[in-house]
């Protein structure tokens, strides 16, 4: 038996093995013929602090947001614990042990610190414990990412939804077959897997997700409902008066905004305004509208946006740039990675879809329907809000023609889109005729671009616009 490390408590030693050795004397018994050695075993478990892992991004503190357990539950590797979120995304904390719960070290909104200790589980001490230089916190999931985790010898591929489904109902990831991309787990996988055992159907999770597209039928029929929603309706609000100031912590997606902001005023604003003649584009996106929902994406305007900026940065790439701290050195992304800004229950978040310069209209179109289904849910990963190269801002979508738009370091430019109105306006043969205007707002570092080249690339990017067709000549 050889024993590595040994630490004395009283009169009984912890070995930092499987077993818990207790020696005594009467346990050596000496004769010619033999030497007996007896051990004991330690049936009790040991507490593990299981701490909060380094999320990345220089994140040093999250808030958490939700338990996934409480006290005296038993959990397994890979089980949800809890949700937290930082000032870029939420994150899914999972458990790396099987055991019990012994305590919460943070109640709900909490302010966590990463490399402390955010919950205690009792493992049971004959099933091994690594070794405490390995005792540490789980790697965190986004809720949006694909996640791999070794399962008996072989990987499942799930998102955190689904694996907090299947724990909810006690359903190993191993035992289902995965029917999605490179075996991967859907949530009708473990609802098929569900039925077969019980002969019941799982009532839908309380916890939204995103959404599949609905058959053509349904879609039309809850057209008209869409568009009510678009008529702006007072809410009324119980309103409670107390006499007394509230103090609240700057938390979340807020603090990222006053962060970032903050380091925006160092950047010298140039502005620039234009309006766009949308008619054509209008015309366009109605034939198109039912191709798109039949292959089970909504198009809106903003793919064709977003590719006619790409399709313009191409040609100003100074556009797609960023400058670093000393102002010394410009770096020319390859990838147009556009961030779209959206408005969520947690507050401005700004997704960005990846690559544009190599996507379609209809892959944009895709890609937005998917961030603005997570971003709803509050499940947008790092992945998805890092990594921008450029950003449009469609204010158009809650009111407003002109903005004044702030640019988002370490980017040097920004757009900001007004909504579509209906005006008069005159044809090349003097006749008045309704057309379809949108006004745009640019911002753009004035360091490093001037006024010209932001006109030039509005000026192309509104041609592209008014004139789709000629987008044709250039889409990759």
């Amino acid at each position: 038996v050889c024993i590595h490390r040994v630490r004395s408590c009283s009169s009984i030693r912890f070995i930092k093995s499987k077993y818990v050795c207790v020696f005594d004397k009467s346990a050596l018994k000496f004769s010619h013929q033999q030497r007996l050695f007896r051990t004991s075993a330690v049936s009790c478990g040991q507490i593990v602090q299981f701490k909060l892992s380094d999320i990345g991004e220089g994140i040093t503190e999250v808030t958490v947001k939700e338990w996934y357990i409480k006290e005296g539950d038993s959990v397994s590797q890979f089980d949800s614990i809890c949700e937290v979120q930082s000032d870029k995304a939420s994150v899914t904390i999972t458990s790396r042990y099987d055991g019990i719960i012994r305590k919460l070290h943070y109640s709900i909104d909490d302010i966590a610190f990463v490399g402390k200790p955010l919950v205690d589980i009792e493992i049971d001490a004959s099933k091994g414990v690594a070794s405490e230089e390995d005792v540490v916190e789980t790697p965190p999931m986004s809720h949006d990412e694909h996640t791999h985790q070794e399962i008996k010898g072989h990987k499942t591929l799930a998102t955190p939804a689904v694996r907090r489904l299947a724990m909810e109902n006690n359903i190993k990831l191993s035992e289902v077959v995965g029917t999605g991309k490179d075996n991967r787990i859907l949530k009708e996988d473990i609802l098929n897997y569900l039925a077969k055992q019980t002969g019941a159907i799982l009532p839908p999770s309380p916890k939204a997700e995103i959404i599949q597209p609905l058959p053509k039928s349904e879609t039309v029929a809850a057209a008209p409902k869409d568009k009510a929603r678009k008529i702006p309706v007072p809410v009324s609000r119980p309103i409670v008066f107390s006499g007394k100031d509230k103090t609240e912590p700057v938390t979340g997606f807020q603090k990222a905004m006053v962060k970032t902001m903050s380091a925006a005023l160092k950047i010298p604003h140039f502005g620039y305004c234009d309006e766009i003649d949308l008619t054509q584009l209008v015309q366009l996106r109605e034939e198109l509208k039912p191709l798109a929902e039949i292959r089970g994406v909504k198009l809106s305007f903003m793919p064709f946006f977003i590719k006619a900026a790409s399709l313009g940065l191409l040609q100003y790439p100074i556009l797609n740039a960023s400058l670093d701290e000393n102002c010394q050195n410009v770096t020319y992304k390859a990838s147009h990675n556009i961030g779209i800004a959206m408005d969520t229950e947690q507050g401005l978040i700004v997704p960005n879809v990846k690559n544009v310069q190599v996507c379609s209209v209809f892959d944009i179109a895709s890609e937005l329907n998917r961030l603005q289904s997570l971003g709803s849910a509050g499940q947008l990963g790092t992945s998805d809000l890092t990594g921008g190269t450029f950003t449009l801002s469609n204010i158009g979508t809650i009111g407003g023609t002109y903005a004044k738009p702030v640019i988002l370091p370490p980017e040097v430019a920004i757009g900001a889109l007004g909504k579509i109105q209906v005006l008069p306006r005159f044809n090349g043969k003097g006749e008045v005729f309704q057309a379809q205007i949108m006004n745009v707002s640019w911002s753009a570092d004035h360091r490093i671009i001037d006024g010209a080249t932001m006109a030039r690339f509005s000026n192309l990017w509104k041609s592209y616009l008014e004139n789709p067709a000629s987008m044709l000549l250039d889409l990759k």
